[in-house]
């Protein structure tokens, strides 16, 4: 099971830290689309790391698939290899009012963004001429002083992130992995993601080539102190908050029967009242949701939930981690 971390900082700093959180044992880094852009940190991180870059994930409704293909394509040059295209459908008042995009039906958005992207792919892998015409998006003209040379690799793989059961199982039938949200657990895991998973993987002709799931976990790391403890603890509250309080993300907590609490904390947002958030939620509910503890603690733990699932861990570790630390949680995890 490899182990990924959130690449974070000023592009000034990003190639350095990239540095470092490979020599401390991570095996994966990854953006997200947050107060930055996705794409330019791993152009830095790619230029200083072995570690493998990818997207966790880009915006897919509001970027035109030939934008997706060339960035994806330069970083997969650039990486020799080590890239992965992670692709979102957002929620609809991010779509319509962040992005000023057009949400008419994502789950077939989505299938046709990543079919014209892996079209594109193949065009130019191939040097053929493109020809893909879909209903949101078309793609036909193409010339061989805007087509970029073959890659010494393959292209680069595209994963989708996923909740609901249906963009899962698509996830499956048209993706190449699947990256889950960190706003999860081990009971919704086993009893909604994987087998909604399966049944998109069994669509598929012939068996899938290297699939990858990426489990996402929220993670709070302490040095054993209470006051350390205290205050991870509440950073992972807060986080949690935040992801709880939005309605696509109800379905993890009913798989608990704690459904009820969604629409409290939407209430609680509704009223700018953000700080509270995480005191809603219980210590039971702490501790299904998220990992908190020493790095070997929490180590031994990832393992114990996702080792039998996860091909890769997505860590949301919302307090930082030092290189220490990740080293530490990564030896108990390959233990």
């Amino acid at each position: 099971m490899k182990i990924d971390v959130l690449l974070s900082g000023g592009l000034t700093e990003i190639g350095s830290l990239s540095q470092d959180l490979g020599h401390a044992g991570a095996d994966g880094l990854f953006t997200y689309e947050g107060k930055s852009d996705v794409f330019f940190p791993l152009v830095r991180a790619g230029e200083t790391t072995d570690c493998m870059l990818y997207t966790n994930v880009a915006i897919a409704i509001p970027r035109s698939p030939m934008h997706l293909a060339y960035q994806s394509w330069d970083l997969q040059r650039l990486s020799e290899g080590r890239f992965a295209l992670g692709l979102g459908s957002q929620i609809r008042p991010h779509i319509e009012r962040r992005y000023g995009s057009v949400w008419d039906s994502p789950l077939g958005q989505m299938r046709e963004i990543i079919e014209a992207t892996k079209a594109i792919f193949h065009s130019w892998h191939t040097q053929s001429d493109i020809n893909f015409v879909g209903k949101w998006t078309r793609h036909t003209l193409s010339s061989p002083m805007l087509t970029p040379d073959p890659l010494p690799c393959e292209p680069p793989p595209i994963w989708l992130a996923a909740l609901g059961p249906k963009m899962t199982e698509l996830a499956g039938e048209v993706a190449d992995g699947l990256l889950i949200h960190p706003f999860t657990s081990q009971s919704h895991l086993e009893a909604h993601t994987i087998p909604n998973l399966s049944k998109g993987l069994s669509k598929r002709s012939g068996e899938p080539k290297d699939f990858v799931v990426t489990v996402g976990a929220i993670v709070g790391i302490h040095d054993g102190s209470d006051e350390g403890r205290v205050k991870a603890e509440m950073t992972v509250r807060g986080l949690l908050g935040f992801y709880g309080s939005t309605p696509a993300y109800r379905p993890v907590l009913d798989t608990h029967g704690w459904g009820d609490l969604q629409p409290a904390l939407r209430q609680l947002t509704k009223e700018g009242q953000w700080g509270k958030l995480g005191s809603l939620f219980n210590k039971d509910q702490v501790s299904t949701l998220s990992v908190i503890g020493t790095a070997e603690e929490v180590g031994k733990e990832l393992k114990r939930r996702f080792g039998g699932v996860a091909d890769r861990l997505a860590l949301s570790i919302p307090q930082g981690i030092d290189t220490t630390d990740l080293s530490n949680l990564v030896k108990e995890v390959k233990h």
